[in-house]
């Protein structure tokens, strides 16, 4: 994943009736990250557990 300081504009849209987000891994756009309520939902839920671990394994 390609490392940038300044975060892009994220989308919001639909899939088959439920709302998703789409974030941009890269500065170009390519490769968009998108998930819907629940997988969001898990996230917040770990946030923590999450940053610990890129904390942990992040290569600068």
């Amino acid at each position: 994943m390609e490392e940038n300081t300044k975060k892009l504009d994220v989308t919001i849209g639909e899939y088959k009736g439920s709302p998703v987000i789409t974030l941009p891994l890269t500065t170009d756009g390519k490769f968009p990250f998108t998930f819907g309520l629940g997988k969001a939902k898990v996230i917040l839920k770990y946030i923590d557990e999450i940053k610990k671990f890129v904390d942990d394994h992040d290569k600068k």
